[in-house]
């Protein structure tokens, strides 16, 4: 709430005539492309760099909205952190996004990755490389993704009986550069037992729901509205 009035204050210092703050997840639902003004319920999960924002939208308004400060910028850390403590090697973040992409995963893969790091030695005070596997990745990415999977469940918790069967119906979206984290989507599906389904679009969903709230007044002033439950 703070850091949302701040960022309208600054738009108004800058001269905006008129500031709407809407919600990342809202706002990736529609670049999605979700129904959310049907009178059904769409589920949204946005894993961005430095949140994951969840939302849970009908009749164009937010049913349900929360976020976490967890997200791919935790994965990169958790992953600076294990490779410190495991193999005694400082590493910075650009390396540690690398790794999580080239052989980042959620759960186990059919067939085992490996990258080469470089970095430097803690104990040797120098330049050393090393082997990565995907298993260790996996070991270092635990925490920040049990924090995610734990803010999803009680997401679902959170929905109105009235709105849990078109969510069984529907499942869960995915969007956010985090969401194309290999296997994510199959660690939800086991964590929450509904459908999900990592967006087309992931990394460009919100800039398109963005646009589209630009392009149509009303769609924008309904995805503006205050969460009724937080």
């Amino acid at each position: 709430m703070v850091e949302r009035h701040a960022v309208e204050e600054a738009a108004y210092r800058a001269r905006a005539r008129k500031v709407f703050t809407v919600r990342e997840a809202v706002a990736a639902a529609i670049g999605a492309g979700l129904p959310t003004d049907e009178p059904r319920g769409s589920m949204v999960v946005d894993l961005g760099d430095g949140t994951t924002d969840i939302a849970v939208l009908s009749l164009s308004g937010i049913v349900y909205a929360h976020e976490v400060w967890v997200a791919g910028r935790s994965l990169d850390e958790a992953i600076i952190e294990y490779i410190k403590h495991r193999h005694k090697l400082l590493i910075g973040k650009l390396t540690a996004e690398r790794i999580k992409i080239e052989i980042g995963s959620a759960l186990p893969l059919p067939t085992p990755l490996s990258a080469e790091v470089s970095g430097g030695s803690i104990t040797e005070g120098a330049p050393r490389t090393i082997t990565v596997t995907d298993e260790e990745v996996r070991e270092a990415l635990t925490g920040p993704l049990n924090v995610i999977t734990r803010a999803v469940r009680e997401a679902l918790a959170r929905v109105p009986p009235e709105l849990s069967n078109d969510l069984v119906d529907r499942g869960i979206i995915i969007t956010g550069g985090t969401a194309l984290l290999r296997n994510l989507d199959q660690r939800l599906m086991e964590e929450t037992g509904l459908p999900v389904t990592v967006d087309e679009n992931a990394l460009s969903s919100v800039a398109l729901g963005v646009g589209r709230m630009l392009e149509d007044a009303h769609l924008l002033s309904r995805s503006t509205c205050e969460a009724l439950m937080d």
